[in-house]
């Protein structure tokens, strides 16, 4: 990954400071919930001392809820270790310009310790552990996030004073990959492609979903740490443009009874050379003897790592049969009904995890499937016939139904312990435990319209 090129050079943001075309800049992690997370800095200020030394941010960042609540229980974090701080260190391969912040550019940063050792349990560092495993055997990996969100024509303030109910999507029925659909809220999908296109990414596509107001922006692949840089950024630039015209996106799983959000994850990997590892014109379905290890070891890892895909409790309202959203262990060459899909054909081919949906963290998510395939490869794992009918019917194992059977299955796996480390496993459960006892503890819309007069 040493040859990852900057969308913005450190010798021309040098220059935009002086000419006063970039004024700020942000420094920047991303959280367990896959939120970025950092500081705004003065220009000048962050090339004189940041740029070389880096910034400190209070390690609570890695042990809190999503509402930023202070939580024990975390072995990193704590009131009893007094909630000191950790380091960020840009990695100038992700310096690039925020059009949509004017003045702005964004450093994404790592994190570590005083003494300079890496936060283990960062999701950034989850991936690069696991790309590094990769490395050793001289593979790289490609990698495409394909999220979807929900646009709806009230502010976010509007939403939340509302309790996100009574809100107006901004297309009142079905449009996937309608046109007309689409062209109702083209100036904000407009607004988006563009300005990340500025922001150094490559836009291949934008197309209507099936719930109301959904859509989706596809972007081209890239090797896999690129890849959720990437979609860290844009997540957060693609709120942000939504709410300055005015209007709201989500990226929840499941919004409503509809079709929720998904994040289709696909991956394929390198050789030294690029060739295409996985692939054979050959084989059956195109794969290679290595693509079939790989796989088989998707379909091992996939209920014990489902934690990593779906990391919420909204996240498991997804997984209903008939829904595209999957219920069931298998996989199958171009079958949506599956959880693994093989697609594609020569540089291209490769496999899709449409587990995730909208609001899963991409650095762990991507490290799962890694580590997952690695685990096909090394214990040379026997891929069972594919599905080619309805998975939804089919007797194949069913995924996780909930955040506390995947938590479960999570703290208990041999394989998630031996890949990802004690430290690891111990941290994200811990995540998992905090949000199911907050879920357990509040008493929602539909207890009360249930029971406040009939019960």
């Amino acid at each position: 990954m040493a040859d990852r090129k900057p969308p913005l050079a450190v010798g021309e943001l040098r220059r935009l400071v002086d000419s006063g075309g970039i004024d700020t800049v942000v420094l920047a992690f991303t959280d367990m919930q896959g939120r970025l997370q950092g500081k705004r800095f003065a220009a000048p200020f962050f090339l004189d001392t940041v740029l070389e030394h880096g910034s400190e941010g209070c390690n609570y960042l890695l042990a809190v809820d999503v509402d930023l609540n202070t939580v024990d229980g975390y072995a990193m974090s704590s009131w009893e270790r007094g909630y000191g701080d950790f380091c960020m260190h840009g990695d100038l391969a992700t310096l690039r310009r925020t059009p949509w912040n004017p003045g702005t550019a964004l450093l994404t940063a790592d994190l570590a310790w005083h003494n300079g050792s890496p936060v283990t349990a960062s999701p950034r560092q989850v991936l690069r552990r696991q790309l590094d495993r990769l490395a050793e055997h001289g593979w790289t990996a490609q990698a495409g996030t394909e999220l979807e969100f929900m646009v709806f024509r009230d502010t976010y303030e509007e939403a939340w004073s509302r309790g996100y109910r009574g809100m107006t999507p901004a297309n009142q029925y079905n449009v996937d990959y309608s046109v007309l659909g689409t062209g109702r809220v083209e100036p904000l999908l407009r607004r988006i492609r563009n300005e990340m296109a500025a922001a150094g990414m490559t836009v291949e596509s934008a197309k209507g979903e099936c719930n109301l107001g959904q859509h989706e922006i596809a972007f081209r692949y890239d090797d896999a740490l690129t890849t959720c840089d990437q979609h860290a950024v844009y997540k957060t630039g693609a709120k942000e443009i939504a709410a300055q015209e005015g209007m709201a996106i989500t990226f929840m799983a499941k919004y409503d009874e509809r079709e929720g959000n998904s994040c289709h994850i696909h991956l394929s990997l390198r050789d030294e050379d690029g060739r295409p590892v996985l692939a054979d014109g050959d084989g059956e379905h195109g794969m290679s003897p290595l693509m079939r290890h790989f796989l088989a070891g998707q379909l091992a890892a996939l209920r014990d790592f489902t934690l990593l895909y779906a990391p919420n409790i909204n996240s498991y309202k997804r997984f209903r049969p008939g829904s595209f959203a999957p219920t069931a262990v298998a996989w199958g060459p171009d079958n949506r009904t599956c959880a693994l899909r093989v697609i594609g054909h020569g540089h291209s081919h490769r496999l899709e995890n449409r587990l995730p949906g909208g609001d899963v963290n991409p650095y762990l998510a991507v490290a799962g499937m890694v580590a997952a395939g690695l685990h096909g490869i090394e214990q040379r794992l026997e891929l069972p016939d594919a599905c080619t009918g309805n998975a939804y019917a089919g007797d194949a194992a069913h995924v996780p139904a909930t955040l506390r059977e995947a938590a479960d299955r999570w703290e208990a796996s041999p394989l998630a312990r031996a890949a990802f480390g004690d430290e690891v496993v111990e941290h994200y459960l811990h995540m998992a435990r905090v949000e199911q006892q907050a879920y357990d503890t509040a008493v929602t819309d539909w207890e009360r319209f249930r029971s406040f007069e009939r019960m």
